[in-house]
């Protein structure tokens, strides 16, 4: 198989470094395995991120995202894992992970861990009609 499960995130610049704007990526088919069971997690990532002066390249974090597969991993542990990695990779303004995993046991978690780098301070968002400004 020439592509591979990889640990590796690469980025580019930023092409506005300039603004301040949000880059979302939504994963819905994040998989890990739990680490008492050994049975399958699934879980949608979702990435909300103001890059600085670098973005994540998208196939990278595919294969990163993919390397997760066949890890065992407490969904606390491994949401703030993977958001350490982002924050290492790119150094975001800020960066929020929210990680929704599926039902188990009748029980549904999400993880969110958040990132702020120092003395960045967000923009007041722009209310309009109609559109819930939490989406």
């Amino acid at each position: 198989m020439p592509t591979k499960p990889s640990k590796q995130l690469e980025t580019f610049a930023n092409p506005e470094t300039g603004r301040d704007y949000t880059i979302q990526i939504e994963i819905p088919e994040f998989t890990c395995l739990c680490p008492k069971t050994g049975q399958p997690d699934f879980a949608s990532l979702h990435i909300d991120y103001v890059p600085d002066q670098l973005c994540i390249e998208l196939k990278s974090l595919k294969l990163y995202i993919w390397s997760y597969r066949d890890e065992g991993a407490f969904h606390e542990a491994v949401t703030n894992r993977i958001r350490d990695d982002l924050v290492a990779a790119i150094a975001p303004r800020y960066l929020r992970l929210t990680a929704d995993f599926n039902v188990r046991g009748g029980i549904y978690t999400r993880v969110v861990a958040d990132h702020q780098q120092d003395g960045w301070t967000p923009a007041n968002p722009v209310p309009l009609p109609g559109v819930d400004p939490a989406d």
